[in-house]
């Protein structure tokens, strides 16, 4: 059997949220793989359930250094001793 390729990077709640960092990281050139679990066998979507963000395990790193940057960026965006 082949060894696993990649790895689990983060995991963040919303559907939405995971295609934003996945689109930042695929612009930086790192593959991403999204994987949601159901919460539920119910007819409707749940849009904060969680979902694990994969990417290769040789861009681990470089993936890593990415998504601080970007909740880096998120947080000085959303300073709550300006509001």
């Amino acid at each position: 059997m082949d060894e696993m390729k990649y790895a689990m990077l983060t995991e963040v709640l919303g559907q939405g949220k995971a295609e934003i960092i996945e689109s930042f990281l695929k612009s930086e050139g790192i593959n991403v793989v999204l994987v949601q679990d159901s919460l539920s066998q119910s007819a409707y979507p749940n849009p904060f359930a969680p979902v694990q963000i994969f990417v290769p395990k040789e861009g681990m790193q470089k993936a890593r250094d990415l998504l601080k940057t970007f909740e880096d960026s998120l947080d000085d965006a959303v300073d709550p001793e300006e509001e």
